[in-house]
């Protein structure tokens, strides 16, 4: 949108990447982002592509390395990055991924006037068909509850405060959800933000199967249903009748969700028909997540991850014995 005011915000896009494959189409993004917002890459890719990146994008945007080096989670250090060194108390944090237009982009900023965090919806462009698989994820999310966009608006004050989140966590978009919660912070979800996602390859979302179904270790109810599905279906086995009636209510529930907000201008028609699909994925893969915790938890980024994310009482505590140390430490320097 040429001739856009610039916003009052920081723009944090942390990434690691092994391959520089996407890069055009970033670059192309950074272009028309930088005339919008004030924007920082947090990279944590290998020196020799890092200096790529600078070539490419420091006369774009603020390119930076990643500093923060405690815990396993590579995304989470660098968002921890961006905050700290974000020039703007409301902040935009987003995946390499994430498209955002600027009526997205400035939707998002104005509801930090009356939230401390805002949860926007993703949807994916194009539509490959594991795009169109992983949508129907979104939309019985989005019938039940609320989803978990890649990309979230926050008032970086939140996050300082509680001395930033667990980077050993799997399931980081909860954790980071928690936390400002913790704080006494105010989440907004606004479903009817749209902003588009780039599709990942067929084999990153092949790869991602068990340990998205692993998140729901931070959910237990939903990790408790998702388990039922292979014996619900053990059991309705020789009633063909009632499976057919289950099927249908998931293509029901997907709908509703594609229909809320008017999620139609974004998900086509079809979407819902997916739904099924993804159900029989996560009804295998949730047995897999479970065997995996008895293993010592998934495997990301070179390391084995065992928590999703942690209870709102437990990052609670974890924030009230950071700042009793911080106190302490004051007290005893005086």
């Amino acid at each position: 949108m040429n001739g856009a005011p610039l916003l009052d915000i920081e723009y944090v896009l942390p990434l690691r990447w092994g391959s520089d494959e996407t890069m055009d189409d970033l670059t192309a993004y950074l272009t028309r982002l930088r005339a919008w917002a004030d924007v920082t890459v947090v990279d944590g890719s290998d020196p020799d592509r890092f200096a790529s990146h600078a070539s490419a994008w420091s006369n774009l945007v603020r390119h930076i390395p990643c500093d923060e080096t405690t815990g396993a989670n590579g995304k989470v250090r660098g968002v921890l990055t961006g905050i700290a060194s974000a020039r703007h108390e409301r902040v935009v944090i987003a995946d390499d991924d994430v498209r955002y237009d600027y009526r997205a982009l400035a939707a998002v900023v104005s509801e930090l006037e009356r939230a401390t965090l805002v949860k926007p919806q993703n949807h994916f462009a194009p539509l490959p068909w594991h795009a169109r698989w992983d949508t129907a994820r979104s939309l019985l999310n989005r019938a039940l509850s609320d989803d978990y966009p890649g990309t979230y608006a926050l008032r970086r004050s939140a996050l300082l405060s509680a001395g930033g989140y667990d980077a050993d966590t799997l399931f980081e978009n909860l954790e980071m959800e928690r936390t400002v919660r913790a704080t006494g912070g105010r989440i907004h979800s606004r479903p009817d933000i749209y902003v588009m996602r780039r599709p990942p390859t067929a084999r990153h979302f092949l790869s991602q199967r068990v340990r998205q179904a692993y998140d729901s270790w931070a959910q237990p109810l939903r990790l408790a249903i998702e388990a039922a599905i292979l014996p619900t279906v053990w059991i309705l086995r020789h009633r063909p009748g009632s499976l057919a009636l289950v099927l249908l209510m998931i293509v029901v529930l997907a709908e509703r969700g594609r229909r809320r907000l008017d999620g139609r201008s974004v998900f086509p028609a079809t979407s819902a028909l997916w739904a099924p699909l993804w159900v029989a994925e996560r009804a295998v893969c949730s047995w897999l997540a479970i065997a995996a915790r008895l293993r010592g938890g998934v495997r990301y980024g070179g390391a084995r991850l065992s928590v999703a994310a942690h209870s709102r009482r437990r990052i609670l505590m974890t924030i009230r014995e950071r700042r009793d140390r911080h106190e302490n430490r004051h007290v005893s320097s005086r």
